[in-house]
């Protein structure tokens, strides 16, 4: 009698466990959402239905200040990102195996395997000297950091694109003459953009939610949208806060979603 092939789904109390899982996970995010709706100014009294608290977060120069800082920053250090990302991933996959490859890999993704909080630690550390001897506190300071932890989740669909293309085409543009840099740009690049794409738009989702570098490296008057938020919710409790977390939900989920579908594309 032949053995059926192991399916996790088939064995006792995984439905239910799966929806325990998804409850909890999902349940404080509804109530979130719910109540970014609420006519009170309680977060725990329901009064009705109602945009108020998304009028409110609109209207508020201090939130359209740091949404502003928040979106530049992000695109800055997504950019960046990717940029270095491509680079570092055509350098450690279109060449041939050797004795430090894997460390390299390792290197690169070193912000994902080290606590957040120890990055943020060390870069506050060379970032005060760095502005003790040249006396600029801007926001290169908040860009470098960010791009620096989003090399690595821009990195990794990159390289796996990378991994799984055909390079027969790029060895006949090699066998035509073409030069390494023409052969990257009418070959490599177009196969490679799905991934380009996925990857800007990870490192654009990260940057914009982080909250523990961006509260270690940042300067007087920098805040963005998340530590503004982390510093409202320190001194008062507002409805409007709720109505600023729906909306960063939504444009988190609509990004990812993007990046989902771009990134299932065959290259």
């Amino acid at each position: 009698m032949a053995r059926r092939p192991f399916d996790i789904r088939a064995q006792p109390g995984f439905g239910f466990i799966a929806l325990i899982t998804f409850f909890a996970l999902y349940l404080p995010i509804a109530a979130l959402v719910a109540y970014s709706f609420n006519a009170a100014e309680s977060l725990s009294h329901w009064e009705g239905l109602s945009l108020r608290w998304f009028v409110s977060a609109w209207q508020n120069t201090a939130v359209q200040d740091a949404a502003i800082r928040s979106l530049m920053l992000a695109v800055w250090a997504a950019a960046l990102a990717t940029i270095a990302a491509t680079m570092a991933a055509l350098a450690t996959t279109r060449t041939a195996p050797y004795r430090g490859l894997t460390f390299k890999y390792a290197f690169i993704n070193q912000p994902l395997m080290v606590p957040e909080i120890v990055t943020a630690v060390a870069l506050l550390i060379v970032f005060s000297r760095i502005k003790v001897w040249t006396g600029y506190s801007g926001m290169g300071y908040l860009i470098l950091a960010h791009t620096a932890f989003c090399i690595p989740f821009a990195y990794l669909p990159i390289r796996a694109r990378l991994e799984s293309m055909d390079l027969t085409l790029e060895r006949a543009a090699a066998d035509l003459y073409a030069t390494p840099w023409k052969a990257f740009r009418h070959v490599t690049l177009p196969l490679l953009r799905p991934a380009i794409i996925a990857g800007f738009m990870l490192a654009f989702v990260i940057s914009l939610d982080d909250v523990v570098i961006t509260e270690f490296v940042k300067s007087g008057g920098q805040d963005t949208l998340p530590t503004y938020m982390l510093g409202q919710l320190r001194r008062e409790t507002s409805p409007e806060i709720n109505a600023i977390a729906t909306v960063f939900l939504a444009l988190s989920v609509l990004l990812v979603t993007v990046f989902f579908f771009v990134n299932r594309r065959k290259p």
